[in-house]
């Protein structure tokens, strides 16, 4: 028996949040890979501190989509 919301909860996601989610990740996560390799490419000081400021905010989100999964749906994750 399916259970009847008046109000969506919080803690529930739907395909297409999960469909977005798997995106957003995939995205930066190839951004961290080109980035991190631009880094290890580059010999300007400036250019090679601003792919690494790059890196910390595409590993960021990373870690940040990977907590909005972790923390779905509460009690039953514990």
């Amino acid at each position: 028996m399916q259970q009847q919301y008046t109000e969506v909860p919080d803690d529930i996601l739907t395909g297409k949040d999960l469909d977005y989610l798997s995106d957003m990740f995939q995205w930066n996560y190839g951004a961290l890979k080109k980035a991190n390799q631009g880094t290890n490419m580059v010999a300007d000081v400036e250019l090679k501190e601003m792919l690494e400021k790059a890196v910390d905010l595409f590993d960021d989100n990373l870690s940040n989509i990977l907590n909005i999964l972790q923390n779905i749906g509460g009690e039953e994750n514990e």
